[in-house]
């Protein structure tokens, strides 16, 4: 006879990496066997999923995870909840946090939130708080974060240390972040429109995007961009199959990054397609993404590929505002690029700028924020690794002589604009810089927390949503694309001045659409 089980007990990494293979395919069978649990404990921990991933995520230590058993709640859990989202929003815009200002803030949320009972916000309390959220240490001495240069030195040192010692060359070294665009945002002769609103200051929640991007260390990958919009399937989508889009689109209620989304851009986008372009080039599939402490940017130990090859890693908060690669001018270049493509396009149709900005879309934008990633050049992206790995652009030997869009090249645009002709060169660089500050998470106000800690939601802005997701999808079938196609041929034949590769263009396109014809009615 068989002896009794010995009984053992996971960690929270544990529990991570048998979720990790149980979405591989793993049987639950197999992976008792493997951990030494039985059967129910691994069902239980594929009913338990996102409450697991969840508070893995948020935590701020690999090494803690790979300690800690429970997740054990504490006896306040809304001031935890609360505590929680502020200490990990004053991490990501690099304030500084102490102990006796924990303390503070505990004590603020703990009376705003109505609680009962007495509260000493002590050092036991601020341990036990720590532990359960498995934080690092906080920073006890109130030392100044943002723009810490020792720091910075320090950290570019270890990091030299550790792809010297992981091999990694730069190809295999990734940054990504986020920013929120104004995606309808317009110059004016007085000040900047944002969206629908002529207010200065003032934020249309409509037309604002958050956009994420991704490249390795010698800008020769760039990944396509992770846009997070507002609904959906926006008005402008129509019957287009997200999938076919030029970026990556997910959706959130308040158009905001947030941790699911990232985890999923993580593992479905992120890994598989940085696996085929080092195999492409040749190169080991290992890789890894520097990310700077968003709320939205989940924990190492959950950013990480099944095999552990392609991982994640963390700038420190006190020194992220200044070395963050993509930070350095490469997402300032993008929304350049968008805003003057946009005046372009406004100036070869021919139209004025209320009749164009009435007619832009959501669709329209991704297709030219999609370009203005695309004309970033791959030094502006070298170059703007050049403190943390100051020997790239001499190893890549790239060219320098290529010149980013200026304030002076969009004055001269919009001279050719109907109705912008005067627009001075600061309003230019107001618009310009619109949203520049413009983080991809939400930040949220003591009251905003409070409210979220007591698991209130913001009705209006869900309802507002299914608005705009509920509407009627048009199909377009075989015969009637193929007529289109027809018609615009028979339109460039008669016109003496297109070129010969357009008209190529569009008959390879009717040579397919013949094809996808023939397909469907052969398969009926």
């Amino acid at each position: 006879m068989s002896g009794k089980r010995k009984r053992v007990v996971l960690t929270i990494k544990d529990k991570l990496d048998i979720i990790k293979k149980l979405e591989d395919g793993g049987s639950s069978k197999q992976l008792a066997v493997i951990y030494g649990i039985g059967e129910t404990t691994v069902r239980d921990i594929r009913k338990n999923k996102e409450k697991i991933i969840t508070y893995a995520s948020s935590s701020d230590s690999t090494s803690l995870l790979a300690k800690r058993k429970s997740m054990k709640p504490s006896m306040y859990e809304e001031l935890d909840r609360a505590m929680l989202e502020w200490f990990n929003q004053q991490r990501a815009r690099g304030n500084p946090i102490s102990g006796p200002i924990c303390a503070k803030r505990a004590e603020f949320f703990f009376y705003a939130l109505g609680m009962d009972g007495d509260f000493n916000p002590s050092a036991g309390w601020l341990t036990r708080f720590k532990q359960r959220h498995s934080i690092r240490e906080i920073n006890i001495r109130n030392e100044r974060l943002n723009g810490d240069e020792t720091a910075v030195e320090d950290f570019c040192n270890n990091f030299r240390d550790f792809i010297e010692q992981e091999n990694l060359h730069p190809e295999q070294i990734y940054n990504a972040d986020e920013t929120g665009l104004f995606w309808k945002c317009l110059p004016s002769r007085t000040s900047v429109i944002k969206g629908k609103c002529t207010v200065p200051g003032h934020k249309s929640v409509e037309e604002r995007v958050t956009i994420m991007c991704c490249a390795n260390a010698t800008g020769l990958h760039k990944l396509k961009l992770c846009v997070v919009g507002k609904a959906k399937k926006p008005r402008s989508f129509k019957s287009t199959d997200t999938l076919n889009l030029p970026v990556s689109y997910f959706s959130q209620k308040g158009a905001w990054m947030d941790l699911s989304i990232f985890r999923q851009w993580f593992d479905k986008i992120f890994v598989p397609q940085v696996r085929e372009y080092l195999r492409s080039k040749g190169l080991q599939e290992k890789a890894v993404l520097l990310l700077d402490n968003s709320p939205t940017h989940p924990n190492e130990n959950v950013l990480r590929s099944d095999d552990g090859q392609i991982f994640a890693k963390y700038l420190p908060p006190n020194v992220a505002s200044l070395i963050q690669p993509l930070d350095q001018g490469v997402i300032a270049t993008m929304k350049r690029n968008y805003r003057a493509g946009l005046l372009q396009n406004n100036l070869e149709e021919g139209n004025d700028l209320k009749s164009f900005w009435k007619k832009l879309t959501l669709l329209d934008a991704l297709y030219e924020i999609s370009m203005a990633w695309n004309l970033v050049k791959p030094v502006s992206i070298s170059r703007a690794w050049k403190l943390i790995l100051p020997n790239i652009e001499e190893k890549e030997g790239l060219d320098f002589d290529e010149e980013d869009i200026s304030v002076g090249t969009v004055a001269t645009i919009l001279q050719h604009t109907k109705g912008l002709e005067n627009v001075t060169t600061e309003n230019v660089e107001k618009w310009l810089e619109v949203d520049s500050t413009e983080p991809g998470y939400e930040v949220l106000t003591d009251s905003e927390i409070i409210r979220r800690a007591q698991g209130q939601t913001d009705e209006s802005s869900e309802n507002e949503e299914e608005d705009i997701e509920l509407i009627p999808e048009k199909h377009v079938n075989h015969a009637a694309a193929l007529q289109w196609t027809e018609n615009l041929l028979d339109y460039l034949e008669q016109q003496g001045d297109m070129i010969l590769p357009d008209r190529l263009v569009i008959r390879k396109l009717r040579a397919t659409i013949r094809n996808k014809q023939k397909m469907t009615n052969s398969s009926q």
